[in-house]
């Protein structure tokens, strides 16, 4: 499993359907997140089941994204039109409903690979998210089993983290959440916050 942590993230043109509902042939990642944060968050199979409630938990949470200025882009190996009959599908009847972001269509499993979360006999991608800066750079990234649906809010999380770093040039340490205080990244930054705060971690 490779780390992509302080890389660039790998780029791709591939089909997918906006937000909008609009299906393109042609969405491209760079050209997308050029000078945005944003999140790809790769998931196994349209119209299965823990699946479902991750894409609605993102959709849930596309206000938060929205508000730090976070693109969210989500990929599957099922084709354009596959994402675009689930997302016509009502969540009641096992659907997703009309999800704020995109979801591409990577059919050939090619930004699967080349983001190394292709399960090696299933053939799928597994549960991977990664976060990305205005930069074009991997900040963070968590990779789960299928099993295992993941913590939306977590991703969220970091996303304050990475902001608050960029504009504070403080480190955040365990558990940061936004609105509490930061660190200096010096020993004596260590010694200030663990003085007040280490009964707390």
């Amino acid at each position: 499993m490779s780390v992509l942590v302080g890389r660039p993230a790998p780029d791709f043109t591939a089909a997918a359907v906006l937000g909008s509902g609009e299906i393109v042939d042609t969405f491209n990642l760079t050209t997308a997140i050029k000078g945005k944060p944003a999140v790809i968050f790769f998931y196994p199979l349209d119209f299965t089941f823990v699946c479902p409630s991750e894409l609605i938990a993102f959709d849930h949470r596309m206000e938060e994204f929205t508000k730090r200025g976070v693109e969210v882009i989500g990929v599957s190996i099922d084709s354009q039109f596959t994402h675009n009959a689930w997302r016509n599908t009502p969540v009641d009847k096992g659907g997703i409903g009309q999800v704020k972001y995109t979801l591409v269509a990577d059919v050939k499993h090619e930004i699967c690979k080349a983001y190394d979360v292709e399960h090696p006999e299933a053939g799928v991608a597994f549960r991977g998210s990664f976060l990305v800066d205005k930069e074009g750079q991997v900040r963070h990234q968590v990779v789960n089993d299928l099993p295992l649906g993941r913590n939306v809010d977590e991703m969220i999380r970091m996303i304050d983290a990475l902001q608050f770093h960029e504009e504070h040039g403080e480190v955040c340490p365990a558990g940061w959440s936004k609105g509490e205080k930061g660190m200096t990244a010096s020993t004596e930054g260590v010694a200030a916050y663990l003085k007040d705060n280490s009964d707390k971690l």
